[in-house]
């Protein structure tokens, strides 16, 4: 084991789940509850600020620092991608669709088509909700295909593969539909008393900005699912399944 990697686990995020990193990229899951990056409106701990002190290694005057390249919710779970240096974060958001997005997530009641692709025009208002429009010159197109693999008790378990990546897209999507997320009380129903949001980015699969390889990323399924839905069954592929070592090239 090299030094960098011994020096990694000396200051290792304290927040978030570290599942790769090389020069150029870190590869996260982050919690529930915890925002990507900080807001005009809020300022608490972020994966952001978590990542920078990493990467500093405990000197506050290095210039070492990580790019934020996409975001999650702040209730949504999951892996999350920083890069290390402003060519990586170009590379990554240049390439953005042709990064394939997957995500699980619980919502009420039983739908009637198992499996679908959701369309609507995104937009936002003043007060920051998210909904669907008719007119195409304010909204952006928004697609999300969904499907069924579990149903009980009145609740139904999705995968979710992210056409299009807008901001509360799958909430949004889910809730027009009938069917919003559990524990979505901005989208969902108000009286909602579950604590999380059901709502976890599973896998990514992406070309590393500097090898050209192309890397895939899974996690386990959150216990949160479990309590709700029941069972799930185990992954195809184990969790953190990456097509090459984590921790690697520092």
């Amino acid at each position: 084991m090299s030094t960098q990697i011994r020096q990694s686990a000396k200051y290792k995020p304290k927040g978030v789940t570290l599942l790769h990193e090389d020069r150029d990229i870190i590869v996260v899951e982050k919690p529930c509850g915890l925002l990507t990056i900080g807001t005009d409106r809020d300022k608490t701990r972020t994966v952001h600020t978590i990542l920078n002190e990493y990467v500093r290694k405990g000197d506050p005057r290095s210039r070492n620092r990580v790019y934020i390249v996409h975001r999650l919710d702040r209730e949504t779970s999951g892996i999350l991608i920083l890069a290390k240096n402003e060519t990586a974060k170009m590379y990554l958001q240049d390439h953005w669709q042709e990064t394939d997005k997957n995500y699980i997530t619980v919502v009420y009641g039983l739908l009637a088509s198992k499996s679908g692709t959701i369309s609507s025009y995104l937009s936002e208002n003043s007060a920051f909700n998210v909904y669907s429009t008719a007119d195409q010159a304010t909204g952006k197109l928004s697609l999300t295909e969904y499907s069924v693999l579990k149903e009980s008790k009145g609740l139904s378990l999705l995968e979710i593969h992210l056409i299009t990546g807008r901001k509360h897209q799958i909430r949004v999507h889910l809730s027009e539909m009938g069917h919003p997320v559990a524990g979505d009380k901005k989208y969902g129903r108000k009286n909602d008393t579950y604590g999380n949001l059901a709502l976890h980015a599973r896998s990514i699969s992406f070309t590393h900005p500097v090898s050209g390889r192309r890397m895939t990323f899974e996690t386990g399924i959150p216990v949160f699912f479990t309590r709700l839905i029941g069972n799930i069954e185990a992954p195809v592929n184990p969790p953190n399944v990456v097509t090459n070592s984590t921790l690697n090239d520092m």
